[in-house]
């Protein structure tokens, strides 16, 4: 069964130009995905200043890709992180909340995502304060789809270690609390898991009283680790039988919006071709499809390279291959060439807090 496939642009580092989102969104939906979450961690606007609004510009962008969207038949949604709301949601907090997601209806919203990933979970009653936030959300917004995040989104240990210690009990506490309307997003076993099963995808399922809404850490490349490489394979790890343990599919995407088609591309052929798919076929399907032949056969050849060896261990290689990608006309090269020259690696970029 084809899961409801979407995308979360969830990551770190210089976010996406306007009209790379409006190009690659009206490609992916002619692909088979039907929605798209705006939530980018460098929008400080939803993050640590949720409670100012975005500028002019800024907004005048989202109204518009909201329309975009639509035209395309997509729905499109915003994910909001409203920075430490937990520790006091009364009063003046409220207020704020209650008026970013007015806000935020009046930009076109089909879906409103509400996340509380990356922030501190220590606290006594984390779940009832998360749900008493998302339920807040969910009498007021005009969108008709609403979403959450919990705090600890996977079982990594590695959210213990960074975040605090998780609360016992915690997700069947949120599964409790919160509307059975309301999604859940999960990104699995990892925050980047390698494979997604149908055994775990239940168990969670159980735990929260819902299908997960996957939120899949690939392609994504962010971080001071993963952006020295690009993630083109084909998806693995993610057996078609899963669609039916899941209420939807989300790929986190990499940083370059047109080479993160091609693995796009072939989540879509997995779930289509069922026990037939074969991820090097699936992949050159896709490469030669978003980038035509020759380009596609370069990034088959330099694979390796790109995707295992990374920018910090190709030596020589690195200058040649800035050469070989430079000659090519193309935005799928272009993404290629500025990586190369270190644009996109993620400590090279500051998020403003």
């Amino acid at each position: 069964m084809m899961a409801e496939l979407g995308v979360i642009e969830g990551y770190f580092g210089r976010p996406w130009s306007h009209a790379d989102r409006k190009q690659v969104m009206t490609r992916l939906r002619d692909i088979g995905y039907s929605w798209f979450h705006y939530a980018p961690k460098a929008d400080r606007f939803l993050r640590r200043r949720w409670r100012e609004p975005h500028p002019a510009a800024a907004l005048a962008e989202l109204v518009d890709l909201s329309g975009h969207c639509r035209r395309l038949g997509m729905r499109f949604g915003v994910g909001l992180s409203p920075y430490e709301l937990y520790r006091d949601f009364s009063g003046p907090g409220r207020m704020d909340f209650v008026a970013k997601v007015r806000a935020l209806d009046d930009i076109g919203i089909d879906d409103l995502a509400i996340l509380f990933d990356d922030t501190r979970g220590d606290v006594p009653d984390l779940a009832a304060r998360e749900a008493d936030i998302v339920h807040t959300a969910l009498t007021i917004t005009r969108a008709s789809r609403v979403l959450m995040c919990p705090t600890y989104y996977s079982d990594d240990r590695l959210l213990d270690v960074v975040f605090g210690v998780r609360p016992e009990g915690y997700l069947e506490a949120l599964g409790r609390r919160l509307d059975p309307t309301v999604g859940v997003y999960w990104t699995g076993e990892e925050v980047c898991a390698r494979e997604h099963s149908v055994a775990h995808l239940a168990r969670v399922a159980d735990a929260l009283g819902r299908k997960p809404t996957l939120w899949d850490n690939y392609p994504v490349n962010d971080g001071p680790r993963m952006s020295r490489h690009l993630h083109l394979r084909g998806f693995t790890g993610r057996a078609y039988v899963i669609g039916t343990h899941v209420s939807a599919h989300a790929i986190n995407p990499a940083l370059q919006p047109h080479l993160s088609l091609i693995p796009a591309a072939t989540l879509v052929a997995s779930y289509r071709e069922g026990p037939n798919y074969a991820y090097m076929r699936a992949f050159r399907e896709a490469a030669r499809t978003w980038a035509g032949t020759e380009l596609a056969d370069m990034l088959e050849a330099d694979l390796h390279a790109l995707q295992d060896c990374g920018i910090d261990h190709l030596g020589d290689d690195r200058e040649r291959l800035l050469q070989r990608y430079s000659a090519v006309s193309h935005p799928m090269a272009m993404e290629i060439v500025r990586w190369l020259s270190g644009a996109d690696t993620v400590d090279s970029w500051v998020e403003e807090a």
